[in-house]
């Protein structure tokens, strides 16, 4: 008999791990804003409606640890930090514009 938990191992099944790196609050948003271009912290919890900066904290952490964005230092003046697509993230926009087709 196979079980659930069998069924969705993500060693076997990568969609499931594909859509576990995204699942999360406001990643989707962040990944979406990220497409054109940096982002700022403030930015961020400024466009996403009903969010609040530890959850959008916490989502780019996560995005960082995935490899899916790259925290910049800009060294001028303000200091400020500048969120981007790493490579791993650009390589995604193609299939999002793919799902934004189907919907």
């Amino acid at each position: 008999m196979t079980t659930t938990k069998e069924i969705l191992n993500t060693d076997t099944c990568p969609i499931e791990g594909f859509l576990k790196m995204l699942s999360g609050k406001w990643k989707l948003q962040i990944f979406r804003l990220a497409v054109d271009g940096p982002l700022r912290f403030n930015s961020i919890v400024r466009t996403i409606e009903e969010s609040n900066k530890q959850s959008v904290a916490v989502a780019l952490r996560e995005m960082e640890k995935e490899g899916l964005l790259e925290k910049i230092v800009v060294n001028l003046k303000p200091l400020h930090i500048e969120y981007v697509l790493s490579e791993k993230g650009k390589s995604l926009i193609p299939i999002f514009h793919q799902i934004e087709k189907l919907s």
